[in-house]
């Protein structure tokens, strides 16, 4: 930890995405800033290094993404994946600042590469950064120390003190010792809940032991809860998440990106009994993907297994993981601990469901079932050309939408109605946009849209 802590004009607590840009933000606006990451260095930048890109607004097509993707295309397609669960002025802010965020990131160091091809479906709308975001929080830490940013690892914010919505100073635990520290403004983005498995459990019960955390560990909530209980304006379903399907081989913790199973929609999903349970061609992946975590979760010892046939092969990202794989579907099944007649039964009844269309992932095909509970709506095609793969589902928590309330300058909103001098930025605040759902790349952009919000905003408070 770089010398003692001491006050500042803008303190933020996190040390992901919406972090670094609120810090950056703060001392573009000249104010001196303290950063608080919980995790050691070795670890920082939570579930922003696991990330890959962010979706972009933009009228022409630029260096970074083909076409055009407008305004309304983008509220549209985010209203859906949300059921209308969302904050309109919030989510068409964030859509609109979106298109300025890549030159932004750009000129501290951010690279990117070309537009992606392939069946994500993803160059016209993401813009994927080189190297990943681990390289993306690397850029961002080494800006902050070349502009004097304080930034502390293994601080562990466990209070805050708030008094009628005004905060004056964090307790944080650091080299085994409490401190305080004060500041005129706070940033908060320290992320969801979680990795707190005990308060994941409140929320689903028993069926939470059986999630796999796809991100960081250090999101334990703990900011969030202290400012639930200063009575902060929560918002969001505890139990409404991003969480997708990955491969149940996965670790427990920091599994990330590579854990991700991506051939749903080319082949069929099964439970544990062997039965299929949902439209695995209901949409393109980028926009549906992230249910497939809820869906599994639902399911019996929340397990499923996605099948697939030689003809799927090279047509999706493969999982860190190989899958398992025979020349059979009885075989198969056996290798999976699957019953192998309903499985046999399962498959023949999609066979014979599938009728005939023209083939392509790149578009919403007309390749469909009829007459099976579920129908499979676009991509289906028979699974009859051995050898035969699956891959065994779990759910995958990357992070929680219950968080606090925030307006269209990311104040914290309290019950009281006094003004605050707390701001949020990223997963703490996400749950104002995403009641449910989730669009690929809009975590990142929530994040480094209200990141560089609640840094000016927190920035122009404290130098008022």
């Amino acid at each position: 930890m770089p010398g003692a802590l001491q006050d500042c004009e803008v303190l933020v607590v996190g040390g992901g995405n919406a972090a670094l840009c609120a810090a950056l933000s703060a001392r573009e606006r000249g104010a001196s800033v303290t950063l608080l990451e919980s995790a050691p260095k070795a670890f920082r930048g939570g579930n922003s290094s696991h990330t890959r890109n962010l979706r972009c607004m933009h009228d022409a097509p630029t260096d970074l993404l083909t076409d055009a993707y407008p305004e309304q295309e983008y509220y549209g397609d985010l209203w859906r994946v949300t059921g209308g669960q969302t904050d309109e002025a919030l989510a068409r802010l964030t859509i609109r600042d979106s298109a300025a965020c890549t030159r932004w990131m750009k000129a501290y160091g951010v690279r990117f590469q070309p537009a992606l091809g392939g069946t994500l479906h993803l160059g016209r709308t993401n813009a994927f950064f080189l190297g990943g975001g681990k390289a993306l929080v690397n850029e961002y830490y080494a800006a902050a120390q070349r502009l004097g940013i304080q930034v502390h690892y293994d601080a562990e914010v466990v209070d805050l003190a708030i008094d009628d919505g005004a905060f004056d100073h964090a307790v944080v635990c650091a080299g085994g010792e409490k401190r305080r520290i004060a500041a005129r403004a706070l940033v908060v983005a320290s992320g969801g809940f979680e990795s707190n498995l005990a308060w994941l459990r409140q929320a689903w019960g028993p069926a939470a032991d059986n999630f796999l955390i796809r991100g960081t560990r250090y999101n334990m909530g703990k900011v969030l809860k202290v400012l639930i209980d200063r009575d902060a304006e929560k918002i969001g379903d505890p139990t409404q998440c991003h969480a997708v399907a990955i491969d149940a081989r996965a670790p427990k913790f920091d599994g990330g990106i590579v854990t991700r199973i991506d051939c749903v929609s080319l082949g069929i999903v099964v439970n544990r009994d062997g039965e299929r349970f949902y439209d695995e061609g209901e949409d393109f992946w980028p926009k549906r993907y992230a249910i497939w975590g809820r869906l599994v979760a639902q399911q019996p010892e929340q397990i499923a297994y996605c099948i697939i046939d030689s003809r799927a092969v090279g047509r999706f990202m493969p999982s860190v993981f190989p899958p398992f794989g025979a020349d059979s579907i009885e075989g198969l099944a056996s290798q999976l601990n699957l019953p192998a007649e309903r499985v046999i039964e399962t498959v023949r009844a999609f066979n014979q469901a599938v009728r005939p269309g023209r083939f392509d992932h790149a578009v919403l095909d007309d390749c469909r079932t009829r007459g099976l509970s579920p129908e499979k709506t676009h991509w289906a095609r028979a699974i009859d050309a051995p050898p035969y793969y699956g891959y065994p589902l779990r759910p995958g928590i990357t992070f929680t939408y219950l968080g606090v309330k925030v307006n269209e300058r990311a104040n914290v909103l309290m019950k009281n109605g006094s003004p605050s001098n707390i701001y949020a930025a990223g997963e703490i605040m996400a749950g104002n946009i995403l009641g449910k759902g989730y669009l690929a790349g809009f975590g990142m952009t929530i994040g480094t849209v209200f990141g560089r919000i609640a840094g000016q905003e927190a920035a122009i408070h404290a130098r008022r």
